[in-house]
């Protein structure tokens, strides 16, 4: 019987990039071709049910509430990118300028 739980939807997922241990990947992508789910839904997983068993966590955390993960700088945008260009700088014209080429023209 598999220790993890079945797949709940609705959460909001996250990317993050970690470095693991060459054995403990195998083992991550090993465990998640068993399930037949994603890596990361294990090791998701792996954080909910581990961590869920420290009851000295869970009392820290309490004590602790609040985010506790790093700050993250605004991401920027790839080239090509479809976002909003930022917006151009104008620069004022005096109405005298505006009414002589006017009138010029």
């Amino acid at each position: 019987m598999p220790v993890i739980k079945a797949r709940t939807r609705g959460k909001h997922i996250v990317r993050h990039i970690a470095r693991l241990d060459r054995e403990n990947l195998e083992t991550l992508f090993a465990y998640a071709t068993f399930l037949g789910e994603p890596a990361d839904y294990v090791l998701n997983q792996v954080i909910d049910t581990l961590l869920a068993r420290d009851k000295e966590f869970s009392a820290w955390r309490d004590q602790h509430p609040g985010p506790h993960s790093p700050h993250q700088a605004p991401r920027r945008l790839r080239v090509g990118s479809r976002a909003a260009p930022p917006p151009v700088a104008t620069h004022a014209v005096p109405a005298s300028h505006v009414v002589a080429a006017t009138a010029a023209g």
